[in-house]
């Protein structure tokens, strides 16, 4: 990792310019654990991939499928040399083997609990079905971690605007003792609405230099 005294405060990537940079089925064959990182995960049908495409405007930067469960592999996205987006594979809904829903549960928590250039978790959750047990997981490894992270309830195009309020407020409240930790809004792909707000959470981790200011709270 880089010395604290030569790193520079690094500047808001152009979400437009991400470009496919590798991928991997496990910890060990990550992209060197330098830079900055942020994560989306979530259920196979939270519509992860199609919120990646959104923010990024390329409808093919990560696979869609009508088929939950189909990412398999933890997928990088360059946006600089050194600040990446990272599309973990989909759990829960899927329709595999046990054995492999097991192992994708350890490479997830090995990913969460130990890279160390991960800032944050964006961690989605269809808006008409919020905190599932698997979402509930993910949440508590994140925390558990100190690892900040930012829901995102998605589909919301799919509710008339006072029922996706009342489940944002719900889903707030429920938070509220993670306050410094969490934090949650609305998202649709399909309308692409939910970006400013997104971005601006984007950016803060991903020129978050403390990486580099003595943060141990991840396992070494």
């Amino acid at each position: 990792m880089s010395d604290p005294d030569q790193v520079n405060q690094p500047s808001a990537p152009s979400y437009r310019r991400a470009e496919f940079l590798t991928s991997a089925s496990k910890l060990s064959q990550c992209p060197p654990d330098d830079g900055w990182e942020v994560a989306f995960a979530g259920r196979s049908n939270a519509g992860k991939s199609s919120a990646i495409n959104s923010l990024t405007g390329n409808k093919k930067m990560a696979k869609t499928s009508k088929t939950p469960g189909r990412t398999q592999l933890i997928n990088f996205f360059a946006l600089t040399d050194s600040q990446r987006l990272v599309d973990l594979p989909g759990y829960g809904f899927a329709k595999v083997p046990l054995a492999v829903k097991r192992e994708w549960t350890k490479q997830l928590e090995n990913y969460l609990q130990k890279r160390q250039c991960l800032r944050g978790l964006i961690l989605l959750m269809d808006v008409r079905r919020p905190m599932q047990p698997f979402d509930q997981q993910m949440l508590t490894w994140a925390l558990e971690a100190s690892m900040p992270v930012h829901i995102l309830l998605t589909k919301a195009d799919k509710l008339k605007r006072g029922p996706a309020s009342s489940t944002l407020l719900k889903v707030r409240s429920e938070l509220q003792p993670y306050r410094e930790l969490a934090s949650v809004q609305l998202f649709s792909a399909t309308k692409h609405s939910g970006h400013k707000e997104l971005i601006k959470v984007l950016d803060a981790w991903l020129t978050d230099t403390s990486a580099y200011e003595g943060d141990e709270t991840k396992e070494a």
